[in-house]
């Protein structure tokens, strides 16, 4: 059976619920902080445009990687020790890569830091599954917002860091005081620790759950949003700039469209709440999506300021359907495969993104191919997400379902 998670008191609650927020906000550092100093990164490394092309790419191509190999360790180690791996995994990584001379040995601590991250994604539906089971979609809608605001303030933190404390060594290893004040309160929990299904003949493979067509919808809505939302960041800004809008401006855009996805990822329990099973949310953010591409197509510099804030809304969806992997399971250890199934195979779609609007962009020189292939993924949200939307159980789609 499924170890259940221990009955806590109030004040264990807000321990657990605090605790999986700032495993949440970590998860974005090691993205967001390097990025804006990249250049002082190149300059002092002697990395090539190769190396650094490499370097960008590594958050996706890690977090696929090592969001499938995970479920294996994340059993044996329970969600708590696995939450406190991830931050130490962090650390480790942000330190490491703040003193380094090298590209290649930069090259690999970053990945040890985003090893760390790529667990944390795949266990945060599990853990608000094993705490918060009545408050699902609340507690969804928070690290969702966590995870953004993380990255927000890693991306906007990094380089006033960098000018207070003499260079972007500091500024990109600080962050590590705030991943080691996060894993405190996981310390505090080891002793009671929640295993996904410690017994072989109660396990939920992955094999089994890829014969489920919920798992299947979930996977591509999230690869589909995923790949639209990677795209956005690597070229909305040069879209913009290409159409005559300053650098400045395009950049201050891309906060605008990552800012805009908090409030609404807070009011996400409210809308699950009024929509209820109804495929409602995932046409809107589709269509929102649709919306802001088809605006970037046609007059990305008339209203730049009002694609970006429609793309960002249409960004919901990513937290919508992480709030989905906890709903439509049963089970501690079913949320728990669904979600390294949905996040570790869908971030590995999801790197074709940002590689073939490049890509396309290349092979035509326009950005007019690249924009309708997005608009195209926004029909992939809609129709699978109707299949998400559905109350239908994980467990129930399988030849053998699975009870704790």
């Amino acid at each position: 059976m499924t170890t259940p998670s221990p009955t806590p008191t109030a004040g264990g609650r807000w321990l657990v619920g605090a605790a999986i927020v700032l495993l949440a906000v970590n998860l974005r550092v090691a993205v967001g902080s390097v990025g804006v100093v990249l250049g002082q990164v190149r300059d002092d490394l002697g990395m090539t445009a190769t190396v650094a092309g490499v370097l960008t790419t590594l958050p996706v191509i890690c977090f696929a990687a090592f969001g499938v190999g995970s479920a294996g360790s994340v059993r044996r180690l329970g969600l708590h020790r696995s939450a406190a791996l991830v931050l130490v995994l962090l650390t480790i990584g942000l330190v490491l890569r703040s003193v380094v001379h090298d590209e290649t040995v930069f090259l690999l601590c970053s990945v040890v830091a985003l090893a760390g991250a790529a667990v944390g994604n795949v266990i945060l539906p599990p853990l608000v599954k094993a705490h918060f089971p009545d408050r699902i979609a609340l507690m969804s809608s928070l690290y969702g917002a966590a995870l953004m605001g993380g990255a927000a303030a890693a991306s906007v933190g990094t380089v006033p860091l960098a000018d207070a404390f003499g260079g972007w060594r500091p500024g990109i290893g600080l962050w590590a005081v705030l991943t080691g004040v996060a894993l405190v309160p996981w310390l505090l929990m080891l002793r009671r620790d929640v295993h996904t299904a410690p017994v072989d003949e109660e396990r939920l493979p992955m094999r089994a759950v890829a014969r489920s067509p919920l798992a299947w919808a979930m996977l591509l809505v999230f690869a589909a949003q995923s790949a639209a939302a990677y795209a956005q960041f690597g070229w909305f800004p040069e879209m913009l700039g290409d159409a005559g809008v300053s650098s400045g401006y395009a950049g201050a855009l891309l906060g605008l469209l990552s800012a805009v996805g908090i409030p609404l990822t807070l009011g996400l329990p409210w809308l699950i709440a009024r929509v209820g099973d109804r495929p409602h949310l995932p046409w809107g953010f589709a269509a929102l999506t649709a919306a802001g591409w088809l605006g970037v197509l046609l007059a990305p510099s008339t209203l730049p300021w009002l694609w970006a804030i429609l793309l960002g809304l249409g960004g919901g969806a990513f937290t919508w359907t992480l709030t989905m992997i906890a709903r439509r399971t049963r089970t501690t250890a079913g949320t728990a495969t669904l979600s390294v199934t949905t996040q570790g195979l869908g971030y590995l779609l999801a790197g074709i993104g940002p590689f073939g609007v490049g890509a396309l962009h290349d092979m035509t020189g326009s950005w007019d191919a690249p924009i309708i292939a997005l608009m195209l993924l926004t029909v992939v949200i809609a129709v699978a997400g109707t299949v998400v939307a559905r109350p239908v159980m994980l467990e129930d789609t399988l030849v053998r379902p699975v009870h704790d």
